[in-house]
Formats: C-alpha cells, sequence, structure tokens
C-alpha cells in the first residue's frame, strides 16, 4: 500500500497501468523524470533505472515555482512501488543511492533517508564524496550523514512513527488517518504552507484483483474527500479535475518566463475552497458538511472493499466512470 501527501515543496504522484506507482519529493539541499520513468518502465526497477539514466545524462535543478523572482531548486528522492517490489531513491545532483524494500514499512521525507543499506547506488558516488572531503573512504559509508546539510535531522520524519506503530494493521483507512494528522505535522494548514493534493494507492500481489487509488484532486486532505480510480481501457477523463491548459500563452513557455501567473484552478478545486472555507468559518454548518464529506468517502471505500474482496475482476464498463462520477457528485453537492 503507498500513500502520499504533496506539499508546496514537494511533487505529485503517477502510476502507469494498474502496476506502477512512483511517489516522487523534493528534498532541500522533478517530475519530469517521474513522467518519464511511468512511461518507459513497467516494474519498479525499471522505472529506478531510466530515472538515474536521465539523471546521469541531464542533471537536475531549476527553479521550482512559478515566480521569477525567486529561485528555490531541490534534488529528488522517489519511492517506486509495483505489485512484487519497492524501491526507494534518493538524489543529490547526478548522484543517487537507492534500496530495495522488502519488508516493514517506509516513509520518505524532506530529508535524505537512506543510510547504510544501499542495494544500488552511482558507480561514482563513494568517489565523488571522498573528493569532497565528506568521506574517509575507512568509515562505514552512511548516505545520508555524507550527503545531509549539518542542521537537517534525518530523523525527523512526520508520518514514520505513526506508520510503525500501525505496521501489522495498516488499511487505506489507516493511511488516510496519517495523511489528516495535523498533529504531527504530517499535514500541514497555515499563512504560507498548505498541504496540497493527497492519493493512497492498494497494489495487491494477486494481479486477479485491481490496483485502487484514492484521490483528493484538492488541497488540505483532513477537509477533503478520497475518491477511488481505477485503471481500466478507455477510462473516462475528468476535465472537471484537471487544470486548464494554455498552449503557447503558459507563462512558463514564454521567455522570460514566469512574468504571468495564470489561473490554475480546475472545476473541483474552486468549488472546494467553498468548502474549505465553509468548515473554517461556520462552525455548525461545517461540522455538518465535513460529515457529510466523511459519510461520501466512507461508501467509496466500502464499494472498493467488496471488490477487492470478489474473486471475480470487476467489469470495465462499470469502473470505467468511477473517478468521473465521485467528481460529479462531490461539486453538485459543494454547490
Amino acid at each position: 500500500m503507498v500513500w502520499w501527501c504533496l506539499g508546496k515543496i514537494q511533487r505529485g504522484p503517477g502510476m502507469k497501468c494498474r502496476r506502477l506507482c512512483i511517489s516522487p519529493l523534493l528534498i532541500t539541499n522533478r517530475r519530469a523524470r517521474s513522467r518519464l520513468g511511468l512511461e518507459r518502465g513497467t516494474t519498479a526497477k525499471e522505472a529506478l533505472d531510466v530515472i538515474v539514466s536521465l539523471l546521469e545524462e541531464h542533471g537536475q535543478g531549476g527553479n521550482y515555482y512559478e515566480d521569477a523572482n525567486s529561485c528555490h531548486s531541490f534534488q529528488s528522492a522517489y519511492l517506486l512501488v509495483d505489485r512484487e517490489e519497492a524501491w526507494v531513491l534518493e538524489t543529490v545532483g547526478k548522484y543517487w543511492a537507492a534500496e530495495k524494500i522488502t519488508e516493514g514499512v517506509k516513509c520518505i521525507c524532506n530529508q535524505l533517508s537512506l543510510t547504510t543499506k544501499m542495494d544500488a547506488e552511482h558507480p561514482e558516488l563513494r568517489t565523488y564524496a571522498q573528493s569532497q572531503g565528506w568521506w574517509t573512504g575507512e568509515d562505514e559509508f552512511n548516505f545520508s550523514q555524507i550527503f545531509s546539510p549539518a542542521d537537517d535531522h534525518p530523523d525527523n520524519c512526520a508520518g514514520k512513527d505513526s506508520l510503525e506503530k500501525q505496521e501489522e494493521s495498516i488499511t487505506v483507512q489507516t493511511m488516510i488517518d496519517i495523511l489528516r494528522d495535523k498533529a504531527s505535522g504530517v499535514c500541514i494548514d497555515s499563512e504560507s504552507f498548505l498541504t496540497t493534493a493527497s492519493i493512497v494507492s492498494v497494489l495487491p500481489q494477486n494481479r486477479s484483483s485491481p490496483c485502487i487509488h484514492y484521490f483528493t484532486g484538492t488541497p488540505d486532505p483532513s477537509r477533503s474527500i478520497f475518491k477511488p480510480f481505477i485503471f481500466v481501457d478507455d477510462v473516462k477523463l475528468v476535465p472537471k479535475a484537471q487544470s486548464p491548459c494554455f498552449g503557447d500563452d503558459d507563462p512558463a513557455k514564454k521567455e522570460p518566463r514566469f512574468q504571468e501567473k495564470p489561473d490554475r484552478r480546475h472545476e473541483l478545486y474552486k468549488a472546494h475552497e467553498w468548502a474549505r472555507a465553509v468548515i473554517e468559518s461556520d462552525q455548525e454548518q461545517g461540522r455538518v458538511l465535513k460529515k457529510t464529506m466523511m459519510e461520501l468517502e466512507k461508501q467509496g471505500l466500502e464499494a472498493m472493499e467488496e471488490i477487492l474482496s470478489s474473486p471475480e475482476p470487476p467489469d470495465p464498463a462499470e469502473v470505467g466512470d468511477l473517478f468521473y462520477d465521485c467528481v460529479d457528485t462531490e461539486i453538485k453537492f459543494f454547490k
């Protein structure tokens, strides 16, 4: 099972053909690579190989924000998962290290997490660390200690403790609850920072069962509805949850870049803004609204549990418009 939350300094998740998920994260120390990993790789390991080859050829960097007056560049980490295996890939420039996850739980954060257990690495990783004076060549090679900034705290990873405490009984609801946990810092809602879209994915090892992905499509998972999606042929697209396309007029494509800030909100996002405002400002109406939202979510979770417990795969015709219907229902409810 994979969970993911996105924030201002994080990138969104991807999945391909019901069998591969890539959750990319930006570390303080670009989404195109995760897309190409999904496009060119059919397994978690193949996607990893694609990403590291792109790093070797093109490196990484550039401004994260759509703001010509600011410059925030980041390194990247990825959680790559398919039905059979999972990898954590962490990068520093063109250099990288990866660990194959064979048991337990794994949480990646805004700090490097890999230590001495590495199942794959850049062929010049240790030589580079030694040339920079970060490693003597005699001590045990600890990736996060060597490459993390001095003021980083690798053990400070929101959500890690919650996952480990519930390792033996993790469900979709468990993951959703962790994503909504503001006390731990997983979910953030402040004037300067807001956790954006969130996702929980279930990838059963039984190939007769479908992979199910639960998307919010809206910010702040504590006040959003997780809606199910299943990949099938001819799945119905959801324009109401797609950001508008500006074509050649997109400020990202013009030179000089990012001189304007277009409204990229989709229809679901705009409708959800009303719901967030009601929950924040009106105690009684907000309580009733949130209760109804959670009831809608519960219905979707229960329906998916029935599908997963069924010995027969779902009829593609019945689930092809599943996410479309959920988004449409949510928007009508908010209106």
